[in-house]
């Protein structure tokens, strides 16, 4: 090539340049080539930065919970979901009672509302009983009940004691 007599002398700084560039990409290749040969170090190291306690747990009994070790506030809940344990780190327990909340539609909340006010009623009515001066216990002996028509006793008209009226002459 360079003994070629027709060949430019400028031409041959395009040609290094070419040259060059495709040993570099030899040497990429070879480089990734060996790469791919070695084998990657596995990491199986895990590491626990803080304990995973801070879930919800489930107890039977407060003493189920005291036995428990804990390190951030943690909620034990009972099977049944009607009390709340909540322990701290250092030890102290909460314990809450838990009731379900129904949601309420408009029918509810008016049949509430009227239940309510039946019984306001009703503790009017007993307040204004005791305020009046009726003795409920005479009122209820001299009462009678009956379903029979209401009518008044037939009276006769003989006289309960009995005189002989002696008349002046006798006969």
């Amino acid at each position: 090539m360079y003994n070629n007599p027709y060949m430019n002398p400028y031409s041959t700084m395009g040609q290094q340049n070419l040259n060059e560039k495709i040993d570099n990409e030899i040497a990429k290749l070879q480089q990734m080539k060996t790469n791919v040969n070695q084998p990657t170090p596995a990491i199986n190291q895990t590491f626990q930065l803080a304990p995973n306690n801070h879930t919800m747990k489930y107890a039977n009994t407060i003493d189920d919970v005291n036995k428990e070790i804990v390190y951030l506030d943690t909620p034990f809940f009972s099977k049944d979901m009607s009390v709340l344990w909540i322990k701290n780190a250092k030890g102290d327990i909460k314990t809450y009672e838990l009731n379900e909340i129904v949601p309420k539609d408009e029918k509810d909340m008016q049949i509430e509302y009227l239940q309510s006010q039946i019984e306001e009623l009703k503790g009017m009515i007993k307040n204004e009983q005791s305020n009046t001066n009726v003795d409920e216990s005479k009122v209820a002996e001299n009462t009678t009940t009956t379903d029979e028509p209401i009518r008044e006793p037939i009276k006769k008209n003989k006289s309960t004691s009995i005189q002989k009226i002696s008349s002046g002459k006798e006969e």
